[in-house]
């Protein structure tokens, strides 16, 4: 049974009324909150630690808030050998391979969307598989044709693998955004005399936002924080390293270092979170909205 939503017209009702419609949907808040807490509460840990003093870190009694605060941990992630190398590194590869992965995925989505041609269901199908597949069970094959093709150590390879990885999800992602725009109003573009390709770049490409935005934000993602292939294919060559990989390297002859590993974790976390506090907005509208408006 549906529980129905306290809105402006339940607010009328009387108070026992409303008083129980919020208690049968208590569960749902408490739900809900248990949910957010369980999935924030890592990331807020990681924050705390890297303000704290080594002495707090590695006291018995952990506290969850910082009693001394410290930003001694930040300066010496910043000043780690590397920092803005790796930065550099991790940028251009996360760019170029979601850049390259959305404009052949723009193709071919809309050849599969718009064109009727004999196999678009079998590569439809090739591309479900493809998404399926796990990544990490490809990376002896991946090394052995990098190491063939002499592309060990090199950025232009992870790229390419981060925009394999990528590729399919957002063929997937944009043909659905595409294939929900009525061809109608492409048709309309065209019949005022506009191309095929110019109808659509000025009709449908403005109202595929919402996809792009989206598809954007999971391609940053899964190459912004990729570990696996960027500590197998970069080996020799230090300098060609990405982030993640530097986050391993905080350790010393007593272990990790703890406040520097976290300080550098939580570093690592800020692009990540201001794309998406940039892209959320884009990413939750509703492009059939932005059709009816436009």
């Amino acid at each position: 049974m549906s529980i129905p939503r306290v809105t402006r017209s339940t607010a009328r009702l009387p108070l026992p009324l409303r008083l129980r419609l919020r208690l049968r949907r208590m569960p749902l808040h408490l739900a809900a909150g248990v949910i957010v807490v369980v999935c924030l509460f890592p990331v807020y840990w990681m924050v705390a630690t890297a303000f704290k003093p080594n002495r707090d870190i590695q006291s018995d009694s952990p506290q969850l808030l910082p009693r001394t605060w410290t930003l001694d941990h930040f300066r010496a992630a910043v000043d780690a050998d590397g920092f803005g190398l790796f930065w550099r590194n991790s940028i251009l590869v996360t760019l170029g391979a979601v850049l390259l992965s959305l404009l052949v995925a723009l193709g071919a989505s809309f050849a599969v969307a718009r064109m009727r041609w004999r196999g678009r269901r079998q590569f439809m199908l090739m591309v479900f598989i493809a998404q399926m597949a796990p990544w990490e069970a490809l990376i002896i094959p991946v090394y052995i044709i990098s190491r063939d093709t002499a592309m060990l150590d090199r950025l232009p390879t992870l790229t390419l693998v981060y925009f394999m990885m990528t590729l399919p999800f957002t063929i997937v992602v944009l043909r659905g955004f595409i294939a929900a725009i009525p061809p109608e109003l492409e048709e309309a573009a065209q019949v005022d005399g506009c191309t095929r390709l110019s109808a659509f770049r000025h009709i449908a490409f403005p109202l595929l936002a919402p996809g792009l935005m989206a598809t954007s934000l999971f391609g940053y993602i899964t190459a912004w924080n990729e570990f696996t292939y960027a500590n197998f294919l970069i080996i020799k060559h230090q300098d060609s390293r990405t982030l993640p990989v530097w986050l391993s390297s905080f350790q010393n002859v007593f272990g990790t270092d703890w406040g520097a590993t976290m300080a550098a974790s939580t570093l690592f976390a800020l692009p990540a979170l201001a794309v998406f506090l940039l892209l959320q907005r884009h990413v939750t509208a509703g492009f059939a909205a932005g059709a009816v408006k436009g």
